[in-house]
């Protein structure tokens, strides 16, 4: 039976699939507190969720001397660390990539984090083996350039007209849009649901209830 619209669903990771937002905001507070920097507010650290981690800190504090950029980094990474153990992936993310995956779907990561912390991510969550491919920003462009969808589709050999990227930031769906995939918005995450719907997702979704459940449904 020919699916509805996808063949290919591509998964942000933090804030989308792990409840990762407050914790990742929190770590960049510090890592900025640490080297005497202006500590961006809650929002603002949250606009930067994935985008790589280098020019996540670009992003946050835009204006600073070169030289301060790789110590946030650092100093992210080990205020991170510390805390990534606890994070716990959003209800309902596990029983829906085991259903999307039996009916046959391709299923892919396309995230921010580095390859070594999202393997350690997978590895916790015990879903290594559950995805068909994924992308890292330490791989490749970050978004919003369309680099990574193009590269999963190319590896998978699909179409980035059956694809569709599932993210909980503007940054996920303007990467749909400027690599001609369809984008699903999720309100649960890191931005705003109005900033979200200026870039016309196919849908949007409240829970991952509520997302599993459209998938089912349309796609």
């Amino acid at each position: 039976m020919p699916r509805k619209k996808f063949d290919l669903i591509v998964f942000d990771w933090d804030g989308t699939l792990m409840d990762s937002t407050a914790t990742i905001v929190a770590c960049i507070q510090a890592a900025a507190k640490d080297l005497g920097l202006p500590v961006p507010n809650n929002k603002q650290a949250a606009y930067v969720i994935g985008l790589g981690l280098h020019e996540a800190m670009q992003t946050v504090l835009p204006g600073l001397e070169a030289k301060h950029y790789p110590h946030m980094v650092e100093r992210y990474r080990f205020h991170y660390l510390t805390k990534d153990k606890g994070l716990t992936l959003f209800d309902g993310v596990r029983e829906m990539l085991s259903d999307l995956a039996q009916q046959g779907y391709f299923l892919a990561v396309a995230t921010g984090k580095s390859r070594v912390g999202l393997n350690r991510a997978l590895d916790a969550a015990n879903l290594l083996s559950v995805f068909d491919a994924t992308r890292c920003a330490d791989e490749t462009f970050s978004k919003p350039h369309p680099a990574m969808l193009q590269e999963l589709t190319r590896e998978l050999g699909q179409d980035l007209s059956r694809t569709v990227m599932i993210g909980d930031t503007t940054h996920d769906l303007q990467m749909a849009i400027n690599a001609g995939a369809a984008g699903i918005a999720v309100h649960y995450g890191a931005h705003e649901a109005p900033e979200l719907e200026e870039l016309s997702p196919v849908f949007a979704a409240s829970s991952v209830p509520e997302l599993h459940a459209w998938l089912n449904e349309n796609a």
